[in-house]
């Protein structure tokens, strides 16, 4: 069985649950970036990388993550 059909599977708490896991590591990625992009001491390096809205990023994945956790919270404790 591959990995779609068993995430159809899963209740939908679960299915809230593992969205708002993703959502939280890729906002962990997101503040690594920035954290990673301010430490740099030459302003010609940031613009020949390019720009990206990390922080922007990291807040609205963040409280996607969370949001999403916070529902499917009250379903995982009743099991």
């Amino acid at each position: 069985m591959n990995i779609v059909a068993q995430f159809e599977l899963l209740s939908d708490a679960a299915q809230l649950a593992w969205a708002g896991g993703v959502c939280l590591l890729f906002a962990l990625f997101a503040s690594l970036m920035e954290w990673r992009r301010s430490r740099g001491r030459d302003l010609a390096r940031l613009e020949r990388v390019g720009w990206m809205p990390w922080t922007g990023l990291f807040l609205l994945s963040a409280m996607l993550g969370a949001g999403l956790l916070a529902m499917a919270l009250p379903a995982m404790m009743k099991g």
